[in-house]
């Protein structure tokens, strides 16, 4: 194991017995951690809180060398959120090939399943990255002596905390309690005394603690940076603050968060859908809160993986998820285009253009502003304002309805109607807000938690013929850190 241990423990629990392959190397086009520590520079901290961004990516092999077995290879949000859901299959064509994607569709899975290595891998890298350049940013002998200006500080400190609760936030909607790191780790002993699962609560507060103190810190403005529209912003935040709430069902908190966001006048629903996803709108819409960015054509690469994936078949959509849409919903086609077995929306182009390609430009779309709207609308429904919810609901609806088909046609005025004033009651409501959500928000990984949440996933998935069993609201943690551990992280309840 090369440099010292403290940039490798603290990468996650992996460090009990060892690194991973990919442990054992500096992030891929990036600084080395001696560099941060020994020849700190305005570049070198700076490149520190980049690095962070990099996990979140569809880039390929950024911690492996197509380590399938692993769950290495790219980033598994499509298999943990939209195959687990139901509402996307593995391939168009079944087949044996990684059948372990298969498996979390089924519910037939294990502990040794690679898609929850992946998952705790990708987190718990980016976690370290933040914890080491959250160390750095705050070494007041560090910043006085590489004469940081104090508002950069400030804006990077913010981001790396945003992007540490963002991380946590998945963990603990996967897991449960996960290990609770916040300092770099200095030596093994200190490896072995964090390898132990912290509370679901506690998880919980480190995240509502990182995401307040990135409110404090980023700049009140649409973009964080100017120069470099994908940095984490003031409205990431404070939308992440809005989805954490959401998720305790602290409603009157949410519509707070919410409509101080919307007072702000940062983001709009785009004119039309598609905007939020086209290669050739980004940073140039309406919409989109925190997005990673892709780019083609950089070394060392920056690309969407997935397009590579997509190109040998793989993502499609579900015969339920596609019956759906309305008959006139557009929604639908440019979600996935079924004809050309093209998913859109990740290759963020109409025709298939970077399909097959592992290099392509679209960025992932992690926070828009539909989303959040939904997220009010939820709120206001269940605080008891349900036309207001449901007057949110239209507005989405009708953006879609005003959006014209691929094909140039317009959709007609009758389809996708409002469903306020029409009397619905409180649970009509939220059947209403589900299936918006689904629609709308299809693909982008986020419907398993929503099942979840809502606590309709095992009625939910029984019908679509899937095994869903009340433990599966947890995933299993990687049976490879139990073993690392020694026992001392303990398994989910039911495997």
């Amino acid at each position: 194991m090369k440099k010292s241990i403290k940039f490798i423990a603290a990468a996650t629990i992996l460090m009990i017995a060892g690194c991973y392959d990919h442990l054992d190397r500096e992030p891929v086009g990036l600084i080395t951690s001696d560099q941060i520590d020994t020849e700190p520079t305005q570049g070198t901290i700076t490149s520190s809180v980049n690095s962070i961004y990099q996990p979140l990516s569809n880039t390929l092999n950024i911690l492996g060398n197509w380590d399938w077995n692993g769950g290495l290879v790219v980033r598994n949000d499509f298999i943990v959120q939209d195959i687990a859901a139901g509402d996307m299959l593995k391939k168009w064509a079944p087949d044996g090939d990684q059948a372990w994607m298969d498996e979390v569709g089924n519910f037939s899975f294990t502990a040794n399943n690679p898609a929850f290595n992946g998952v705790w891998s990708y987190n718990f890298e980016a976690i370290s990255r933040a914890n080491r350049a959250i160390g750095n940013l705050e070494n007041e002998e560090v910043i006085s002596q590489v004469g940081m200006d104090q508002n950069v500080v400030n804006r990077l400190l913010g981001e790396a905390y945003f992007l540490r609760a963002f991380n946590y936030f998945e963990l603990v909607n996967h897991y449960g309690g996960v290990p609770l790191l916040t300092q770099p780790l200095e030596n093994f002993s200190d490896a072995i005394e964090t390898a132990i699962r912290s509370s679901e609560e506690d998880i919980w507060g480190q995240i509502t603690q990182d995401l307040s103190r990135a409110v404090e810190l980023l700049p009140v403005s649409k973009y964080s940076s100017e120069s470099e529209p994908w940095r984490v912003s003031y409205g990431a935040a404070l939308s992440m603050q809005a989805k954490v709430a959401l998720y305790q069902e602290k409603y009157s908190e949410v519509i707070n968060l919410i409509s101080t966001l919307e007072n702000h006048g940062f983001y709009s629903l785009n004119d039309h859908y598609f905007d939020a996803f086209n290669y050739q709108m980004q940073f140039q819409e309406n919409e989109v809160i925190f997005a990673y960015d892709h780019r083609e054509d950089e070394s060392p690469g920056r690309g969407n993986g997935l397009g590579a994936l997509i190109g040998w078949g793989f993502v499609a959509p579900s015969e339920h998820f596609v019956n759906a849409f309305e008959s006139e919903d557009p929604r639908l086609e440019y979600t996935v285009d079924i004809e050309g077995r093209n998913p859109n929306k990740i290759l963020g182009s109409l025709g298939g253009q970077f399909k097959g390609n592992d290099d392509g430009p679209a960025n992932k779309v992690l926070i828009r502003f539909a989303d959040v709207l939904l997220w009010k609308a939820e709120a206001l429904i269940e605080t008891g304002d349900i036309e207001g919810g449901l007057a949110i609901i239209d507005q989405i609806r009708e953006r879609a309805r005003n959006t014209p088909h691929v094909d140039g046609a317009e959709v007609s005025e009758s389809a996708l109607s409002n469903h306020s004033g029409t009397g619905l009651n409180q649970e009509e409501a939220r059947e209403a807000l589900q299936k918006e959500r689904r629609l709308e928000l299809g693909f982008e990984s986020h419907r398993f938690n929503d099942l979840k949440r809502w606590e309709i996933a095992q009625e939910t998935l029984s019908e679509m013929g899937r095994n869903f069993q009340s433990h599966h609201h947890l995933f299993p943690i990687p049976q490879r850190e139990i073993d690392r551990s020694g026992g001392r992280i303990e398994q989910n309840p039911g495997y």
